[in-house]
């Protein structure tokens, strides 16, 4: 078992941040609401520098603490509000180390101190699954911790299954999935061992096929940079990782068994609440809080890659911005009455801020998730088309710049009895279009292809914007070119509508 099981935590903030000063438990959740709000807008602001997982991230904190957030402010008796907040706080803080380090980053940078808000942290334990068999553990890539993959993996034997590459903001990340051998027996009808590795600051990359995805790994995690070699040529160098073994077999391996034996049984009891606090609430607050819940589960969307240039990350942190500060000032109301129009008002509000397309987004989700299509009044659309955050644009012309944002190779592999093909997606930044302003911003546009027989990346390709040069036809072998061979994408055309089109950015939201 590694010896530090804990994920990396950020630093905390610097000297120059607001003093912190006696904590409110409610201000301190109004303002978590308005930092994850902050951050997707910074993750956001310019497409060539996208942090695709910091949007999702900042927006999963509240897939099930927004719901308790209203209903922690929805009081104006002080001494409720503050049992609930603290209440509340607690449940958030539960969902691990990263959370709550999260969580006392971004009120610290806001000024509030909310360790005396929070019970001490709970020492980490291995879990277990629904069997009973102890789970493998999340682990940072120190050499110790990579040396303990050896008795139980054969690197030298693994293949690349999956690698992606991604900008966050001014940093490169990486994903790798490696298929690994076992060197313990298991039945044979166990599904093959898969190793995940996450890489920060990542500083080189070198990754060709068909070289680069053949058998052999070698990883060196020393101090301050790790190595992978990958294959026949390929490479990787970051300076911080970590790493998890996706294998239901794992119990069986040697590390397996010594966690076995300090792991308490799973028992039907737990130390956290099964259900987050809360309560019922007004229709017009519940009504508020659906709207909010929706457009976050529509930020969070941005994980799916194929998704995430229909997702205006922009447009909706414009709607909500300041949301937590309104729904203390709406909830804190005197009367269930006065209390309710606050929060109508709060909705036409956010409609006002996001424009005709967000109103008639949020009006269908008034009338489809909370029954109250009659709080703000619907613009009428321009055609009759149902209600869409994406916005349909007609084909053009491959741009002659972008910039990289994120690029993936999946090989073709069998997952649960299905075989799946290789695979190729890229993300890039597009420049305005011709005949949009020249102030217009970048925009985002995903783009990808079943079996390419040439994938070429190298670490230049995310130098920022370059010539990107597509050339071929439809049904003929086409490739697509980015900073003259940093990155390649090159794919044969089999059939009519094949090939060459599949490639094409050909429009953006």
């Amino acid at each position: 078992m590694c010896d530090d099981h804990d994920v990396a935590i950020s630093a905390p903030p610097s000297s120059d941040a607001p003093r912190q000063r006696p904590t409110s438990a409610v201000s301190v959740l109004a303002t978590l609401l308005d930092r994850s709000l902050d951050q997707m807008t910074e993750a956001a602001a310019d497409v060539r520098l996208f942090d695709r997982e910091a949007v999702r991230a900042a927006s999963d904190v509240w897939d099930n603490n927004l719901f308790p957030l209203f209903w922690a402010a929805c009081t104006s008796n002080e001494g409720e509000r503050e049992r609930r907040a603290t209440a509340v706080l607690e449940w958030m803080a539960g969902f691990g180390e990263r959370r709550r380090g999260w969580m006392t980053e971004q009120a610290a940078i806001a000024g509030h101190d909310i360790d005396a808000l929070l019970p001490p942290a709970r020492p980490y334990t291995p879990g277990r699954d629904y069997r009973g068999h102890v789970m493998a553990p999340q682990c940072r890539l120190t050499r110790r911790n990579a040396d303990e993959l050896g008795p139980d993996y054969d690197l030298a034997t693994a293949s690349v299954r999956h690698l992606r590459v991604e900008r966050a903001g001014t940093r490169l990340t990486a994903f790798l999935q490696l298929v690994v051998e076992r060197t313990f027996p298991v039945d044979g009808s166990a599904p093959p061992a898969l190793l995940d590795v996450w890489l920060d600051g990542v500083t080189d990359v070198a990754f060709d096929l068909p070289g680069a995805g053949s058998q052999g790994v070698i990883l060196d995690a020393g101090a301050g940079e790790i190595g992978m070699s990958l294959g026949s040529g390929g490479r990787l160098r970051a300076t911080g990782g970590e790493y998890r073994l996706d294998d239901r077999s794992w119990h069986l391996s040697t590390a397996g068994r010594r966690a076995d034996a300090l792991t308490p049984p799973r028992t039907s009891r737990s130390g956290r609440p099964r259900r987050p606090p809360g309560g019922d609430l007004g229709p017009d607050a519940h009504a508020a809080a659906a709207l909010l819940h929706h457009a976050m589960l529509e930020l969070r969307s941005v994980r799916h890659a194929a998704h995430a240039d229909h997702v205006p990350v922009l447009t909706l942190c414009r709607t909500f911005s300041g949301a937590g500060e309104a729904i203390l000032a709406a909830g804190a109301q005197h009367g269930a009455r006065r209390r309710e129009a606050a929060f109508q008002d709060l909705i036409r509000t956010w409609a006002g801020q996001g424009g005709p397309r967000i109103t008639r987004w949020l009006a269908s989700v008034l009338r489809e998730r909370a029954g109250r299509p009659d709080i703000i009044q619907t613009p009428r659309p321009p055609e009759r088309t149902p209600p869409s955050l994406s916005v349909g644009t007609p084909p053009s012309a491959t741009p002659s710049q972008a910039a990289l944002v994120m690029t993936a190779w999946t090989a073709a592999h069998t997952d649960y009895r299905t075989k799946r093909p290789s695979t190729a997606q890229l993300q890039l930044a597009l420049p305005p279009r011709t005949g949009d302003d020249s102030s217009a911003p970048w925009r985002l546009r995903t783009v990808s292809c079943d079996d390419p027989d040439a994938f070429r990346l190298r670490t230049d390709a995310f130098q920022g914007p370059g010539p990107l040069v597509q050339v071929g036809k439809p049904t003929d072998t086409c490739a697509l070119d980015l900073h003259q061979g940093a990155l390649l994408l090159r794919q044969r055309g089999r059939a009519k509508g094949s090939g060459c089109s599949a490639l094409r950015p050909a429009s953006a939201p």
